[in-house]
């Protein structure tokens, strides 16, 4: 018995002796496709450089109607007045989420294949679409000559990161009765902004709940603004 045990513990010994620790690196790459339809909008002069403003809809619109991107936002606008603009508006798949890379690449698609004034380009969103402009501009804030988020949700990494976009113009918009996002999301980003000496307003409508986009969309003024703005 004795000589049993003696046999175990040299086992043992020889084991712990043995292990050590490894430093090493991996170098892969992960390729995922991604598809996203879009309507674009071509103004009647494009000899001449153009703005180009780009909107993303909210998760009602998600799919593969095209025609649902047109239902709100500046396509809704188009349909009874005239913008001097290319206007694009991809479309989400259903059961995703806006991806800033994959947008970013449709951004660089669409200067590519039409001639627009890369220091003008506006960016804009409702509801989900909001919550994208947002993850968009901080992910490429030097793309953007101006920002329009009307409901948005903000992430947690944009709160942090609030300076990054401070020399991008914007306006924001929100409902004080929006029981579906709520207002305080636009407050405090408005808030962190300022605290940088962003160029930012904040606009919230006392009478409106989700719902606060269509005054803004359906008005002149909004495009107005965004057009006197040139990237620095």
């Amino acid at each position: 018995m004795k000589c049993k045990l003696a046999v175990i513990t040299l086992l043992f010994s020889i084991v712990s002796f043995g292990q050590s620790d490894v430093n090493g690196k991996i170098k892969t790459e992960i390729v995922q496709k991604y598809e996203l339809g879009y309507a674009l909008h071509i103004p009647e002069n494009t000899k001449e450089k153009k703005t180009l403003i780009i909107f993303l809809h909210g998760s009602g619109e998600k799919g593969t109607d095209i025609e649902k991107v047109k239902v709100h936002g500046p396509f809704k606008y188009l349909k009874t007045h005239e913008l001097d603009a290319y206007v694009l508006a991809p479309q989400c798949p259903e059961n995703e989420y806006w991806n800033e890379e994959v947008l970013y690449r449709l951004i660089l698609k669409i200067q590519k294949e039409n001639n627009i004034d890369s220091n003008r380009i506006y960016l804009t969103g409702l509801s989900m679409g909001g919550w994208g402009a947002w993850n968009l501009a901080f992910a490429h804030p030097e793309t953007f000559a101006a920002l329009v988020p009307i409901a948005g949700f903000v992430d947690r990494v944009p709160m942090i990161e609030d300076c990054k976009i401070k020399d991008i113009p914007t306006r924001i918009f929100h409902g004080l009765l929006d029981d579906v996002v709520n207002a305080d999301y636009s407050v405090t980003i408005y808030k962190k902004l300022k605290s940088c000496n962003a160029n930012v307003q904040l606009t919230l409508f006392d009478d409106a709940n989700h719902d606060s986009w269509s005054r803004v969309y359906d008005n002149q003024e909004i495009y107005d603004w965004m057009f006197q703005q040139i990237k620095k």
